[in-house]
């Protein structure tokens, strides 16, 4: 008996000791597990019509106020019949420079009370290769929409009257008429091949034409049906799951390139070297590609930005929409974000061959190949070399060189490796141009109906902006509230200096550090930096990545730090206020009866990132809910 309640007293100490080591085992576990650490919320909150991380997917409180509006504010007389004539211009470049153009078009028109003739797009004329369905400007935009979008503003025609086509005049007309024209202005055509014909920022008195030129961009400049359908239906497909998604634009193309060194230094150092003998770059061959980018005048690498999604606690199976019609250095420099990311997307893995064809139409099909092998010679001719080849034994002929393939030969590659002078670009490269602009209506489309949109390369000094610009741009104009990420290049570039041998296990500092450079962009403080850069570049950035103030009004008062950036926007119309009604119902997350279906409390309002979850205490880990440690974080895997 008294064996047996030893061995009871021993069974029980035995247990006790078990899990009081479990415990600590756990508890060590707990609190030397990694930084980055997601914490799964329940789908219904997290996906649901409202989304209820609002750190994530917005909307942002402090610019909830912001609404476009870009009417006239004063006596704005409608375009009279009789005018001063016609303005009919061609328009080089691509999909940025083609819609910085036409909002300086329409202005100019104006200016001169003058008929705009819907100007030829050169980038998509049938002798490029398009399809004859189309004509220049009706291959990327809606032609009716624009034209009855601008009626109250600009007299607008579809082509010159068969009168002026026709025309033909005497040579005292070039003597009495041109030649003092020639001599007084120096230029009288109309050529725009560098993105516009007018400043990018018109000064205070112009202030209705700047708004002109806010009204072309973002609602007479509407892409054309077949587009507009197809990328609305992209931005079905991404939310089919219920789940937002983000667009991302790593901003990769050649030109972005060509002002610094990377793995391509042969290919980009050529490249140079014509632009620097052509006088459009003004500096020395070689650059300091660290300087560069600590000044923040590179891109953020895909690799980069996905470090940055997890800082600010994007999990992994975030659904990213990569848009862009160009990415130099190709899939290649996208591996590390799709390793992140698995659910990173494209225009191709979301549309079949035959959709994404059908809005180029009907093409018709190519030449065959110039690249020709030589005529196989007769045997009279082989007869004659070989008497013709000197004297005997012979010695053995070299071994043949290397074959040039076909992409080697043509492009821009062969350009670099063959000769000094750029080639005419063949027909398969107009074409290809051609397609580009679609591919980037496309996507411009789906990164303004985005939830979230992260630019990877944006405002890079010139006064024209880049894609990433526009997106920027249009989204603070059409929904300012909406997650948009404005990175400070240079900021974030100091921080990865700081980690660069352990950036996939970072300091806790160092990711609160990312996190809250981040988090300023989104809200006020970004916009000011935004507008700060706009008062010290020369010549400052164009009004189409940051229409305020003229272009938007708020429903609002600015208050607090709001009134330094909103205090030039003006008070909306009394119809486009909101009422008193719905701002309490708003407040209350859409009940009135207090219940919490349907939103949050204050900290669900506004944008602002939630209390800490990452190295936080075990409370704070336990509100966020259950925690998820993701895989690839493990360095021993």
């Amino acid at each position: 008996m008294f064996h047996t309640s030893k061995i009871k007293l021993a069974t029980f100490v035995g247990i006790i000791l078990s899990v009081a080591s479990l415990i600590v085992h756990l508890y060590l576990a707990n609190s030397s597990s990694r930084e980055l650490i997601y914490y799964r919320l329940p789908v219904d909150n997290l996906y649901g019509p409202r989304f209820k991380f609002k750190a994530l997917w917005g909307p942002v409180g402090s610019l909830e106020s912001l609404q476009p509006y870009a009417n006239p504010r004063k006596v704005y007389p409608a375009p009279s019949e009789s005018n001063n004539g016609y303005i009919y211009a061609k328009i080089y470049g691509g999909f940025e420079r083609i819609r910085s153009s036409m909002c300086d078009l329409v202005t100019v028109a104006r200016l001169l009370n003058a008929t705009l003739v819907i100007p030829e797009i050169q980038a998509s004329l049938q002798s490029k290769g398009i399809s004859s369905k189309f004509k220049s400007f009706s291959y990327l935009y809606n032609e009716a929409q624009f034209i009855e979008a601008l009626t109250k503003d600009v007299t607008i025609i579809g082509s010159l009257p068969r009168s002026l086509k026709e025309y033909s005049a005497s040579p005292s007309f070039y003597l009495d008429e041109v030649l003092p024209k020639l001599k007084g202005s120096k230029v009288i055509g109309l050529v725009i091949a560098d993105g516009g014909c007018l400043q990018s920022v018109l000064p205070p008195t112009m202030v209705e034409y700047q708004r002109l030129r806010c009204k072309v961009a973002f609602m007479a400049l509407d892409f054309r049906p077949e587009i507009k359908a197809l990328g609305t239906q992209i931005v079905e497909r991404l939310r089919a799951s219920g789940k937002p998604y983000l667009a991302y634009h790593p901003g990769l193309v050649k030109e972005t390139w060509h002002s610094m060194d990377d793995l391509h230094t042969e290919l980009i150092q050529h490249r140079r070297k014509q632009m620097i003998k052509k006088g459009i770059l003004h500096e020395e061959l070689s650059v300091d590609s660290f300087i560069r980018k600590r000044n923040g005048s590179c891109p953020l690498m895909p690799e980069e930005v996905g470090l940055l999604l997890r800082a600010v606690e994007y999990p992994p199976d975030t659904i990213i929409y990569l848009a862009g019609s160009e990415t130099f250095g190709g899939q290649r420099v996208l591996l590390p974000l799709r390793a992140m990311y698995g659910n990173t997307v494209d225009r191709s893995s979301l549309c079949g061959k035959t959709e994404l064809s059908s809005l180029a139409g009907p093409e018709s099909p190519l030449p065959a190949s110039t690249v020709q092998p030589p005529p196989p010679k007769t045997k009279e001719e082989l007869q004659e070399e070989w008497k013709k080849a000197g004297p005997r034994p012979r010695p053995l002929p070299p071994p043949p060189g290397r074959p040039f393939y076909r992409h080697e030969k043509e492009g821009w590659y062969g350009w670099l490796a063959e000769a000094e002078v750029e080639p005419d670009p063949t027909t398969m490269d107009l074409r290809m141009n051609a397609h580009r602009l679609l591919w980037d209506a496309l996507d411009y489309h789906v990164s303004v109906e985005a939830d979230a949109f992260f630019p990877g390369f944006n405002d890079d000094g010139s006064r024209w902006p880049d894609f990433s610009s526009l997106v920027m741009g249009h989204r603070l104009h059409k929904s300012a509230s909406k997650i948009t990420y404005r990175p400070d290049r240079r900021r974030l570039a100091e921080l990865f200096g700081t980690t660069s041998s352990n950036r996939y296990h970072p300091s806790r500092n160092w990711t609160l550090a990312m996190r809250e450079s981040l988090k300023k962009g989104l809200g006020v403080d970004g916009l000011a930096a935004a507008a700060d850069r706009m008062t010290e570049q020369l010549p400052p950035p164009s009004f189409l990545s940051h229409p305020l103030p003229g272009c938007s009004c708020r429903t609002s008062p600015a208050a607090g730090d709001q009134e330094v950036l909103l205090g030039g926007v003006e008070i909306c119309p009394e119809w486009m206020r909101p009422s008193p009604v719905s701002v309490s119902l708003r407040a209350t997350g859409g009940k009135d009866d207090g219940s919490e279906e349907g939103g949050g409390g204050e900290d669900e309002v506004g944008g602002e990132f939630p209390p800490e979850t990452v190295g936080g205490s075990k409370a704070d880990a336990a509100a966020a809910g259950p925690s998820e440690q993701d895989e690839e974080m493990d360095p021993d895997d």
